[in-house]
């Protein structure tokens, strides 16, 4: 990966494209001489809109990858064919810029030239953790220490050593935070998610750590066990008023990337989700999704569906459900959507920091509560989020015993599960419960619902109906993303020994290091 240019353009223009008032930004390819308090600001706020990845990137990094993996949506064109694992190569490129141009470069220079103890500094961490975690997830080994560093090549490290890193960085982050005065902003005016408030991004930043804590438990389990213990006594989100999710702007292309894509209506409700919706008389369907155009009811598509398949009026986008008005809204009775750009993107949630505690506690760590408790605040808190607070109607909810039900789609498809909601005496369905609801909670961050479902297993899912992909038959599921062509031709060297790293084939099928089984 060739760093100097890239280096280069991301300050000189990126930055520009934040603000109007640099007027002394250097022009030698490998540093930028001046970064003061004047520019951080708005470095950091390119950072936070870049690695949640905002219009530009939004459809080809997420939507028409993981957001189809997770099986919250299905494809209604066939324009594309990602929905049967059939991968265009460039896209691969394209979260690699978002990370290492759009986001480390900025965030590097913050630390650069900030105090390593101060608030600035803990932000730029947490904020890195955040975007490298997506990447690593999703590819493997990957360029990593070096990031950000205007070099012509950077080295693949070792997904262990990653994670490593990124439990010191958070750790580090929040003792700093915790050390600054009461009522500290950083970044006030400027920082896009909590507005600088400290004491919510001690709670982001621990809540990050449980979830990484999670993700590694299969593979280094006293590790695990250690950083969530910590993450918990030193804070995680336990209410809604801490939610994480960034304020977004006509300006630029700093739009929500899911409005922007929906309203051009070439997705919708996937029945994987629709069963669990359905069967569970779920109250957030409505909020999730709205009712098709056509017969005004709520319809999904099976993933993998066949090109002569989508051709049916039946599994076109007039026929299905497309996400809920919160992203969208339909213009009358027709089928035009118009979107709402400037909706907050959601970022991690309450709801999510219990779930993975729940899962904490049946592993037999401290996680300040039992694990069916909380389960069911996780349900709870995901509720009131999308406005349900009913106290009767959530807690009928927690006591049903409806399972999933056959979605009534196309294919007729049987339901694609029998977990139910109510908390079950088998410690193995306790766990699918606590994956499936999470996975409802978090909707629709698809790329963190993939990450989870190929650690845990859950939720079940459909398999494909059709695979256009050698190495992912029908009956797999995609494991990760093969690396960008653009490595083989900058970066090979490195490449291979990033491969090496991988411990299998550069393809779909392989698994990353903390995916077992």
């Amino acid at each position: 990966m060739k760093r100097s240019i890239i280096y280069s353009i991301v300050i000189s223009m990126g930055l520009l494209s934040c603000t109007k008032d640099f007027e002394k930004i250097n022009t030698d390819p490998d540093n930028l001489t001046e970064v003061g308090p004047r520019e951080r600001p708005f470095m950091f706020a390119k950072a936070q809109s870049s690695a949640a990845m905002n219009r530009s990137f939004y459809q080809t990094v997420q939507n028409l990858g993981p957001d189809l993996y997770a099986q919250y949506f299905a494809l209604t064109t066939t324009s594309f064919r990602t929905d049967r694992y059939a991968l265009t190569p460039d896209w691969q490129r394209r979260f690699w810029t978002v990370v290492y141009v759009d986001t480390a470069p900025q965030l590097k220079s913050i630390l650069d030239n900030v105090e390593p103890n101060s608030g600035e500094a803990a932000l730029a961490n947490i904020q890195w953790v955040y975007a490298f975690h997506r990447l690593t997830d999703q590819f493997g080994p990957i360029p990593y220490f070096d990031a950000g560093e205007p070099k012509d090549v950077i080295p693949y490290d070792p997904v262990d050593k990653i994670y490593d890193d990124f439990f010191k960085r958070l750790t580090t982050a929040v003792d700093n935070l915790k050390a600054l005065p009461a009522g500290t902003k950083v970044y006030q005016g400027y920082e896009l998610m909590y507005g600088g408030d400290i004491n919510n991004w001690i709670a982001f930043a621990n809540s990050l750590r449980l979830r990484l804590a999670l993700r590694i438990s299969k593979v280094d389990a006293s590790r695990a066990k250690i950083e969530a213990e910590a993450a918990v006594t030193s804070g995680v989100m336990v209410n809604n008023g801490q939610n994480a999710s960034l304020s977004k702007s006509l300006n630029g292309n700093d739009t929500n990337g899911l409005s922007q894509v929906a309203a051009w209506n070439e997705f919708a409700m996937s029945s994987t989700i629709a069963s669990y919706l359905k069967g569970y008389v779920d109250p957030r369907m409505d909020r999730y999704f709205q009712p098709s155009v056509i017969g005004g009811t709520f319809n999904s598509l099976r993933n993998g569906m066949p090109a002569a398949d989508l051709g049916i009026v039946r599994n076109q986008a007039g026929s299905n459900s497309n996400v809920g008005r919160y992203w969208v809204e339909y213009v009358g009775t027709s089928s035009v959507l118009t979107p709402n750009l400037v909706a907050r993107f959601h970022i991690m949630s309450a709801a999510e920091s219990y779930f993975l505690r729940a899962e904490g506690a049946l592993n037999g760590w401290n996680m300040d509560g039992t694990a069916q408790a909380l389960y069911a605040e996780g349900i709870k808190l995901s509720m009131q989020q999308w406005g349900i607070n009913d106290a009767g109607q959530i807690q009928a909810y927690l006591s049903s015993s409806v399972q999933p039900v056959a979605p009534g789609d196309y294919h007729n498809s049987p339901a694609v599960a029998t977990t139910p909601v109510k908390w079950d005496a088998d410690p193995a369905v306790q766990r699918e419960q606590i994956g499936t609801q999470k996975w409802l909670a978090i909707y629709p961050d698809g790329m963190e619902a993939w990450a989870e479902f190929r650690r845990s297993g859950f939720p079940k899912m459909y398999n494909l109906l059709n695979s256009e992909n050698a190495d992912l038959p029908v009956g797999t599921f995609i494991k990760r993303m093969p690396y960008p062509l653009t490595e083989e031709t900058n970066n090979l060297e490195e490449l291979t020994k990033g491969r090496a790293l991988l411990g299998g084939k550069d393809n779909a099928a392989t698994r990353v290091w903390w995916d077992v089984d």
